[in-house]
């Protein structure tokens, strides 16, 4: 019988993690491109109400909001690669725990590297 502590590949530890984190990116960025066709096809509706609603955009909830899509598509795409990785590399399985770490630390760098372009954009510096 295996001991708490150890978990399996994906229960309990930063495989099921970056399995739930896998899933909301994905269905946050799902989101985002479903609105965002939606608001680009209101042009040809109604070109007033598209600008109303690009209008929209340039507020600081979407600013912050714009941060978080920006994370949901990084992290979504290294962790992608880091499940190709488990799933094709002989050592994947194995190295799957520091594969998490990799793509977590790469994650914070790109975002490190966004974050304070995005906020001096949103405030105009």
């Amino acid at each position: 019988m295996a001991s708490a502590q150890s978990g399996t590949l994906y229960r309990g530890r930063e495989g099921m993690w970056s399995w739930v984190a896998h899933r909301i990116s994905g269905m946050l960025i799902f989101l985002f491109l479903l609105v965002h066709v939606l608001d680009t096809a209101l042009v040809r509706v109604s070109p007033a109400a598209y600008n109303e609603v690009i209008g929209h955009y340039k507020t600081l909830v979407f600013g912050f909001g714009e941060i978080g899509l920006v994370g949901a598509i990084c992290f979504h795409a290294l962790n992608g690669l880091r499940i190709i990785l488990v799933d094709f590399w002989s050592q994947g399985p194995r190295r799957q725990r520091m594969l998490f770490w990799v793509v977590v630390v790469v994650w914070v760098l790109l975002m490190l590297g966004f974050v304070p372009r995005q906020l001096m954009h949103m405030f105009g510096a």
